[in-house]
């Protein structure tokens, strides 16, 4: 692999440095918000700005990645190991490929088990419309979409003002959360309508 080129790209959705590892919780949100996605990229040994430091021990590093693969992630992740040397320098590749099992959750330092998926280069908690949508994407079951009213309605909206939000969305047919998530699941799980999140926000958008 051409590492120099990796770090010119920089950090983005499938793309982290990590000069070292130091918490099980952070790696492991990480690692699970790139199976929830299309994968992703840890380059150990390697600076924010793209500066090689290299790791000291390269043991040490692959143990707390395994540690949080296997003890921090929910299911269990398996990372991919490669060892790349640059101008004598030892920087850890580890690999997450997109999961077939999705949902995965992360133990945060809350104790508590959090979904999390990748935004631009950060790993951000996800919504429970995008953790039900990646529930029923994995299993399969295939929607059946009926268009009553609540449908209607949102796509004629969309079709006007290009985006809605769940309280939008709420506001405009005054309908209670847990049924404007359900609407939204469907739709979005059809390819109907698209889910956008952000670090301050999340909006709906025709597709």
């Amino acid at each position: 692999m051409n590492l120099r080129r990796q770090i010119l790209e920089g950090e983005g959705v499938s793309l982290d440095f990590k000069k070292t590892i130091t918490s099980c919780e952070k790696i492991a949100k990480t690692m699970v918000s790139y199976a929830n996605n299309v994968g992703g990229r840890l380059l150990i040994g390697v600076l924010d700005d793209g500066t090689i430091k290299g790791v000291k021990s390269e043991d040490e590093e692959r143990y707390m990645i395994t540690k949080a693969a296997h003890f921090f992630a929910r299911p269990a992740l398996e990372p991919i190991f490669e060892e790349v040397y640059y101008d004598d320098k030892l920087v850890l590749v580890v690999d997450i490929p997109e999961s077939r099992d999705k949902p995965h959750y992360a133990l945060a330092e809350d104790g508590k088990w959090w979904v999390y998926i990748r935004v631009k280069d950060k790993s951000v908690l996800a919504s429970k419309i995008v953790v039900e949508v990646l529930k029923q994407s994995a299993s399969n079951q295939g929607v059946l979409i009926e268009y009553s009213s609540k449908e209607k309605a949102l796509l004629e909206h969309l079709d006007k003002t290009e985006r809605i939000t769940v309280k939008q969305f709420c506001e405009l047919l005054n309908i209670g959360r847990r049924r404007a998530q359900r609407v939204l699941v469907n739709l979005v799980l059809t390819g109907v309508i698209r889910v956008h999140t952000t670090e301050k926000e999340e909006f709906y958008t025709a597709s």
